[in-house]
């Protein structure tokens, strides 16, 4: 009965439409997707066929099965609507717009989710990640490389978790470059909450992305496979920080079976926070002490005048209007973190004047305030 309404369904649904209700069952991929494809016609014959039929291909079973046949082109239609609803675009591996670096790799994702746009030249791109733990060494350095690597026209691609995912995004949206974020998550539920605000900025200078349809959980289970989509869009993963079991160090093992370089930032023999960085270099992953040390391996024909970086939006007319009080912080304090004791140590003010004049340097985003109490130039 169910594969005589197939003609009926094509009519309803099309091919584009059929792919997106099949990434609403989750555990298809792209790689049973292939298997069914090449069993059945189209999509929308998969949609229409029996449980019986469906079990017959390798890798399809009972469950996945029933949830193909139960599911409804009202279901289909809703998730395309209340996708419009939120100003996402959506995206199909078969699609002109699917990013190809992405398109490449063994299992692409069937469907992206996406707020902002991914334009063909972020293929020029690095992904920066590390532990959401992260030392203010790290957060620094993470900041740093992005905003280095986004004045030279690349996009700087993480996953908008705590620590150094954000901190990288940050960096790539200070030098006024652009940057992706990846999500383990649907949008109905933006994970960690509190980016909430730094998502709908690098929805504006770039792209929040997720294969996961929109109202997916942040479960544990997703982090990994949100993981080879980091490492599968970029051209190269940084790690900056890692502890012996952080989720980078599976971007990193994702990003060599992708055939991508993976580069690691030294950190101190005697810290946890850089024992998986450290493990990385001796495996044989390029050390990166330098912006250059990335660009020369991956991207020496971009070296010249042409890429010499940009200047940051930050303006120098902002500068030159601060108070004498500002002035002086803003001179005092620098790339090193500085702890708030001594702050008021080297400049002789009160803790009340320094805490108000560090936030009007944040407020003119001259000044960034690290976890603990620290801080360093914006």
């Amino acid at each position: 009965m169910r594969k005589r309404c197939w003609h009926l369904l094509r009519r309803i649904v099309n091919r584009r439409e059929a792919l997106i209700g099949l990434n609403l069952i989750g555990s298809i991929g792209t790689a049973r997707l292939k298997r069914l494809l090449e069993i059945f016609v189209c999509p929308q014959e998969i949609l229409a066929s029996s449980a019986d039929a469906l079990t017959r291909v390798s890798g399809i079973g009972h469950a996945i099965a029933s949830k193909i046949t139960s599911l409804k082109e009202e279901g289909i239609a809703a998730e395309i609507k209340l996708a419009k609803e939120r100003g996402l675009s959506i995206l199909t591996y078969e699609d002109e717009g699917y990013p190809l670096n992405l398109k490449n790799i063994f299992d692409p994702p069937i469907v992206l989710y996406v707020k902002g746009q991914i334009r063909d030249d972020d293929s020029r791109s690095i992904a920066v990640v590390g532990s959401r733990r992260a030392s203010c060494y790290g957060l620094t350095s993470a900041e740093r490389l992005s905003g280095e690597l986004a004045r030279l026209g690349i996009t700087v691609i993480s996953g908008m978790a705590r620590g150094i995912d954000t901190f990288a995004h940050k960096g790539a949206l200070k030098a006024g470059g652009r940057t992706l974020a990846v999500m383990g998550s649907g949008f109905a539920h933006l994970y960690p909450a509190e980016n909430k605000k730094l998502a709908e900025e690098i929805s504006h200078a770039g792209a929040v992305i997720s294969e996961f349809p929109l109202t997916a959980l942040p479960l544990k289970q997703n982090f990994p496979r949100r993981n080879r989509l980091i490492s599968g869009l970029a051209k190269g993963v940084v790690v900056v920080e890692a502890a012996r079991n952080s989720g980078a160090l599976i971007t990193a093992d994702f990003a060599l079976e992708q055939g991508r370089e993976v580069f690691a930032l030294p950190g101190a023999i005697d810290s946890s926070l850089s024992y998986g960085t450290n493990e990385l270099i001796k495996q044989g992953s390029r050390l990166v002490t330098s912006v250059n040390d990335i660009i020369e391996e991956l991207f020496g024909s971009l070296l010249g005048e042409q890429f010499a970086p940009r200047p940051l939006r930050q303006c120098a007319q902002e500068k030159q209007m601060l108070s004498k009080e500002e002035s002086f912080l803003y001179n005092l304090i620098s790339d090193t973190p500085l702890e708030m004791d001594e702050i008021i140590e080297k400049s002789h003010m009160d803790i009340a004047t320094a805490a108000g004049v560090l936030l009007r340097l944040e407020i003119k985003n001259l000044v960034q305030q690290l976890p603990g109490k620290q801080f360093v130039r914006g």
